[in-house]
């Protein structure tokens, strides 16, 4: 029994699993914004489902892909897809089975999430490829996640509205914004060994001015999002939050790169969790 709650821990740690958090809350703004309230348990668990299997396929894709090039960055040596907890065969599984259930839960929503979820578990997977031939992997990343809301109010409504591309595309800023300060960890590394990334390519200055700019967008995206979507008063608040954390953000990583893992996870966290919380109050008190 032990052994099988050890390969748990693994696949786990794999993952990241906690780091869900960065995609589910803009899954449910949309739901909630497309439902004009709560849409349902059915949809929550749904939601869940997709998401969290969504982002195991995509990250056991990112282990695999990259497990030679995690086997020689330091930061990266004590994964589990280098140390040789998990061989390669049963990340592969793990990929594949997660796939399986995106596109079963994907027909159990509707007809169009069923035909998009082949095409985003495409765009998923490719993230993990781009760092070795273009340095606009960032972006590809924050398309990924910001898939999310797009999944999220074609389950509602089985359609996109205006508004959840608005949304969308903050998201998409807001992730390639945090990824670009995140990876100036591996600056040195990547020009070492020739991976692309903006920092590798511009370096850390340059780089803290377009995480800067992708973030001043992810801000005016959301605002136009909010009168898109015709929210009130709590959802504006949601923006000018957000605008204040990301501030936050920037300091902390400007100050010193040793606290880019405290910007990266604690502070892009409670964004995604505050943004929910303003939404859901802006239709309660609506």
């Amino acid at each position: 029994m032990q052994k099988y709650i050890n390969k748990l821990k693994d696949f786990n740690e794999l993952v990241m699993f906690e780091h869900s958090i960065f995609s589910l809350p803009f899954i449910f703004i949309a739901m909630i914004v497309a439902a004009d309230g709560w849409f349902g348990f059915w949809l929550l668990l749904m939601g869940v489902l997709a998401a969290v299997s969504a982002r195991n396929f995509a990250m056991g894709v990112n282990r695999y892909a990259d497990r030679d090039i995690d086997a020689q960055n330091p930061r990266t040596t004590s994964r589990p897809n280098v140390d040789g907890r998990l061989d390669s065969f049963s990340i592969l599984i793990f990929i594949a089975v997660n796939a399986f259930v995106f596109i079963v839960v994907a027909y159990m929503i509707n007809d169009l999430a069923l035909y998009l979820s082949v095409p985003i578990l495409f765009v998923l997977s490719s993230y993990s490829y781009f760092k070795r031939f273009s340095h606009l992997a960032h972006l590809i990343l924050g398309i990924s996640l910001g898939l999310a809301p797009i999944a999220g109010v074609v389950a509602v409504q089985a359609s996109i509205p205006a508004w959840s591309v608005i949304l969308s595309l903050g998201v998409i800023f807001w992730v390639a914004g945090f990824d670009l300060l995140y990876s100036l960890q591996d600056m040195d590394f990547d020009i070492d060994n020739k991976l692309h990334s903006i920092p590798s390519r511009y370096g850390s200055d340059a780089t803290l001015f377009i995480s800067a700019l992708f973030h001043l967008l992810s801000v005016i995206f959301w605002a136009l999002f909010v009168w898109v979507a015709g929210l009130g008063i709590f959802a504006f608040s949601a923006v000018i939050l957000s605008a204040i954390m990301l501030s936050y953000e920037h300091y902390l990583v400007r100050k010193d790169f040793t606290t880019i893992d405290r910007a990266f996870f604690t502070v892009n966290g409670y964004l995604g969790i505050a943004f929910f919380i303003f939404i859901v109050l802006d239709k309660v008190f609506a």
